[in-house]
């Protein structure tokens, strides 16, 4: 059964026709032209691609409310396919144990679905992206987490409130094994202060975490990580991180098949 997964974010929309959790088709959309008929998500709906695909459903999450609207609008309009849409109130099979469930963004409901059907419970799920997100899985469900700046905030931020230091490409800032600790240029200090901050912003931050959880009495959660900026970690994490750069379309895939039956077009 394919589902096509959609993501949708401030700037993209990040989507996927996800089967047995294996995106077998993926791409971006510009989240300002999600209802553009020729640039949006009618023209996804009606690419050679997805049509070949055959599609049984569609599943998605979306931080940006006037883009929520717009795609409700499209998909009132399309040929009808049944729709789960993941938040707060909708997140099939995770219970949410925090006190404001509509300040949980549906992408990180995402992720914790995803996780719980892949990992189980417990869990963190670390989301390297814009933003850094941790997510707590326990038994019980959704149990909060943490927000921090993310690498691309990092480096833009230095760029734009100096005068004299220059913009950095986060994804150039992978650590190399014997990188030196000093930097003999500008370029090569920042490289340093961001990769190498970075690294160890996230390295304290887990830190916190599993001291609250052993306070909670929850012992060895897994730890599964995804987005963009996932590779700037040192390689010491491979053998302490499960990677899982499709959690959140594979938690969107799994809220659609526990929302819906085995034969959704019937």
């Amino acid at each position: 059964m394919k589902i096509l997964c959609l993501d949708i974010g401030n700037t993209h929309t990040h989507f996927s026709v996800v089967e047995n959790r294996r995106a077998v088709f993926s791409g971006t959309l510009k989240t300002g032209r999600i209802d553009d008929p020729a640039d949006g998500v009618p023209a996804l709906l009606s690419s050679t691609e997805i049509e070949t695909l055959d599609i049984c459903g569609i599943s998605f999450c979306s931080v940006v409310p006037a883009a929520t609207e717009k795609l409700s609008r499209v998909l009132e309009a399309s040929n009808g396919l049944p729709v789960c849409r993941v938040y707060h109130e909708n997140c099939p099979g995770l219970g949410i144990h925090y006190p404001t469930p509509a300040e949980i963004g549906p992408d990180r409901l995402a992720n914790c679905i995803g996780a719980q059907s892949r990992f189980g419970a417990p869990a963190v799920i670390i989301d390297m992206g814009t933003a850094v997100t941790f997510d707590i899985l326990s038994e019980h469900g959704y149990e909060g987490g943490i927000i921090a700046p993310g690498l691309e905030i990092m480096t833009r931020y230095l760029h734009e409130q100096t005068a004299l230091l220059p913009a950095l490409n986060p994804k150039e800032l992978l650590l190399a094994e014997n990188a030196e600790g000093i930097g003999k240029s500008t370029l090569s200090a920042m490289k340093l202060g961001c990769a190498v901050g970075f690294a160890g912003m996230i390295e304290k931050l887990l830190e916190t975490v599993l001291a609250q959880l052993e306070r909670w009495e929850i012992r060895d959660p897994k730890i599964v990580a995804t987005g963009g900026c996932a590779g700037i970690l040192p390689r010491t994490w491979k053998s302490r991180v499960h990677w899982a750069p499709f959690i959140t379309v594979q938690g969107l895939e799994e809220a659609f098949l526990r929302t819906f039956s085995a034969n959704p077009k019937s």
